[in-house]
């Protein structure tokens, strides 16, 4: 085995979403996309995990969300490892904006939470990036926007609200602490309530207020 020197390093620095950008970005987003974004950013949740959800997935009296499966390319299967598949915590916040799609979702066999009108299968993510988030990022002077920049965003919005590492970790559901920071012990689940009901109040805040 041959190892390339730097070859692992990123190359360039992903997007961070300012709180007024993302907002311009959901303001141009029609549904179903609007909401698959709003989730992406209050969750942090990857675009395969956000295409395979189910409304069985969802725990309105527990308010948490499963994540158990993911969607690629049209083929559904099981999340990546054992620490992406895991409950996050939703907020009060986010259930009215899932629940008001409820009322408008197309009915499928399967019971999608984000169907495709034309299939009545889970969109395909690549063409939502190529069709609608990359235009709209270049036009608002931000760059070419992808699915992986609101989960980018997300961990820094976590940053932000002095969320400790542990907490982090877990609400990203990282198989590794490394990958966050290393810090030891298992977060509470009041604690990564409270950290995502934070960013999710700075998501859904100015929407509120711009109603």
């Amino acid at each position: 085995m041959v190892r390339v020197k730097n070859s692992t390093k990123r190359r360039k620095r992903p997007m961070i979403l300012t709180v007024d950008s993302f907002q311009a970005v959901v303001s141009r987003l029609k549904e179903p996309y609007r909401t698959m974004v709003l989730v992406a950013q209050c969750l942090g949740l990857r675009v395969s995990e956000i295409s395979a959800l189910q409304w069985e997935d969802l725990d309105i009296e527990g308010r948490q969300l499963l994540v158990q499966r993911s969607v690629v390319n049209g083929r559904v299967d099981d999340v990546n490892t054992e620490y992406s598949h895991d409950h996050v915590p939703i907020h009060e916040s986010l259930l009215k904006v899932l629940l008001a799609w409820a009322e408008n979702c197309p009915a499928t066999d399967d019971g999608w939470m984000f169907p495709s009108h034309l299939t009545n299968k889970p969109y395909y993510s690549t063409e939502i990036q190529k069709r609608f988030l990359k235009p709209i990022g270049i036009d608002l002077g931000l760059g070419p926007l992808g699915w992986h920049t609101f989960r980018h965003t997300y961990r820094s919005w976590l940053d932000e609200t002095g969320a400790p590492m542990k907490v982090q970790q877990e609400l990203m559901r990282h198989a590794s602490i490394q990958t966050t920071m290393n810090v030891y012990g298992q977060a509470m689940t009041e604690s990564k309530r409270e950290a995502n009901g934070k960013v999710v109040t700075m998501v859904l805040k100015p929407l509120k207020a711009s109603a």
